[in-house]
């Protein structure tokens, strides 16, 4: 399946639902992270209000030391199983997802604030999100492929014994689940 991208122009919108019981004052952010994971920029967050949210990313790029460059060495998207091919080298950053508590609740992370990866959810599908400087296309085993357009992309990834790759639907809700 191929992947839906939006246009460097538009911004995306993510709303989703929270299962579980938040802390006062948590946030869920998006963070443009290295290839290894590591947030260094938090490009959106949000609080939850009422066990819901609702993300709008920016339409402007990531830092560049949040970039690297794509290419089939480095790929280690969700579901993407070697061989790998991408069609050309380009600028690329990943967005992973985030809780944190806001315990000065001044709208942003601070550094004793501690960070906890999530996973957002539609289905058995889980949110991927990526930029890129550049249209490119991934493709990898067992089926993946992913047309990405310059600018953030968003995608649900399945990954059984294919991989499904499908446009995020822009009025689709998330869900989050939080550990207690």
């Amino acid at each position: 399946m191929g992947l839906g991208t939006l246009a460097p122009a538009q911004a995306l919108d993510i709303a989703g639902t929270v299962t579980g019981t938040p802390a006062d004052g948590t946030r869920v952010s998006g963070w443009a992270v290295t290839p290894s994971g590591q947030a260094v920029q938090e490009i959106v967050s949000v609080p939850i209000n009422s066990g819901k949210f609702r993300l709008q990313l920016p339409t402007i790029a990531p830092s560049a030391r949040a970039q690297t460059t794509l290419s089939a060495q480095n790929v280690s998207w969700p579901g993407v199983i070697d061989p790998v091919s991408v069609s050309a080298a380009v600028q690329t950053a990943e967005l992973k997802f985030f809780t944190y508590r806001d315990a000065n609740r001044n709208g942003q992370r601070d550094d004793n604030e501690p960070l906890n990866e999530v996973t957002l959810n539609s289905g058995n599908s889980s949110l991927f999100v990526a930029w890129v400087g550049t249209d490119v296309t991934v493709k990898a085993n067992r089926g993946y492929e992913a047309s990405l357009k310059r600018g953030w992309n968003a995608f649900l990834v399945d990954v059984g014994r294919a991989v499904k790759v499908a446009a995020f639907p822009e009025a689709a809700q998330v869900s989050l689940t939080l550990g207690r």
